[in-house]
């Protein structure tokens, strides 16, 4: 009997499960809340656009569109666009049943659904984590996802003069569509030292050979904000938002190594919109709902498998450890393979380990 899979999220965690599943002969349900699959990494266009090159501020993109065809394309997966899971049932010790919602987001009228899965793979990502500061609930101030998602899934703009502030490399790709789309970009602010973010690359700097693609897109990054004359600055941070109704201005100050502030260094920098983040949460929701025991309280306990703690559960993706899109995709395949009755020891499935790994 052919194994039915569930898997929510249509990122690259869970669209690397799908096809894994695929491959392993399961039959596939795939369920997102979007319009589109891709989740924020390749968040797409709506169709009306018709847009004639939707991969612009995307890396990755023509590998992205053929994992996406392949799985959309495929005769034993469906594929549940808008549908929002609004309750995981556990069913000990069978897979969890899986409650959804199907219609446009907060539309009448939504149809109500009731998934009972052999497995179920979890795969919501992440959002952006953000620290606050006085004035950080004026309009205008955004978290940096937030402004990345409408840059790139409408072509908007969060304003014309933009800071961006917090610290990791996301901020790099941020900037990145901001200018595409049209912003000034006034600088991009990391909030740690040069020698901070410097000892995160180089302290083991055998691990980098292999990931030259990184290397590249750093490069490309870097080569952007300098054709924009963007200011990169290291050990500076937001300090406070101000503005008569909405934000017109962002202080800013250098900081130590342990993120206290410098007495005198603050700079007043005039913006109508302000980005931050400081990396990212996982969305931890569905795997508590579904049981899942936590590792240290953040992220959802995996085996070699990708197997949680709940029975037939799987996780891929940002819930198990903030590692970007090309980790999350190789979880998803290895979760999907294994979920849809895949044999552990399956050839090749060591390498798929290994880079996971890596």
């Amino acid at each position: 009997m052919t194994r039915h899979v569930v898997i929510v999220g249509a990122g690259p965690a869970g669209l690397g499960a799908a096809a894994g599943a695929l491959r392993a002969g399961a039959r596939v349900t795939l369920v997102d809340a979007a319009e589109h699959p891709g989740g924020q990494y390749h968040r797409m266009l709506p169709d009306a656009y018709a847009a004639e090159h939707p991969g612009r501020l995307h890396h990755g993109w023509h590998g992205f569109e053929r994992l996406r065809d392949h799985v959309l394309g495929h005769p034993r997966c469906d594929w549940w666009p808008e549908s929002t899971v609004w309750s995981i049932e556990r069913d000990e010790p069978a897979a969890p049943h899986v409650h959804v919602l199907r219609g446009e987001i907060d539309a009448a009228g939504r149809e109500r659904r009731v998934l009972r899965p052999d497995a179920l793979v979890l795969a919501p990502g992440a959002h952006d984590r953000v620290l606050p500061f006085p004035g950080w609930e004026l309009p205008g101030v955004h978290t940096a996802g937030a402004a990345q998602a409408l840059a790139k899934g409408e072509r908007l703009v969060v304003g014309d003069r933009v800071l961006i502030a917090g610290s990791g490399p996301f901020l790099l790709p941020v900037a990145a569509s901001l200018l595409e789309a049209g912003s000034t970009v006034r600088a991009v602010l990391e909030a740690n030292p040069a020698s901070t973010v410097a000892r995160g690359w180089i302290r083991r700097p055998w691990e980098l050979a292999s990931e030259t693609g990184k290397a590249t897109e750093l490069a490309e990054y870097a080569g952007l904000l300098a054709r924009h004359r963007v200011p990169y600055r290291t050990g500076r941070a937001v300090i406070e938002a101000r503005g008569d109704g909405r934000v017109e201005e962002a202080v800013t100050a250098r900081l130590r190594p342990d993120w206290s502030v410098v007495p005198g260094s603050e700079q007043t920098v005039a913006v109508d919109a302000l980005c931050v983040t400081h990396g990212f949460s996982p969305q931890l929701e569905l795997p508590v709902a579904a049981g899942c025991r936590l590792r240290d309280g953040a992220f959802a306990e995996v085996d070699d498998d990708q197997r949680t703690t709940a029975p037939a559960v799987y996780a891929a993706g940002e819930i198990t450890g903030i590692a970007g899109a090309q980790s999350a995709r190789t979880e998803g395949l290895l979760a999907g393979w294994i979920a849809g009755g895949g044999a552990p020891d399956a050839p090749g499935l060591a390498g798929t380990r290994r880079r996971r790994d890596r």
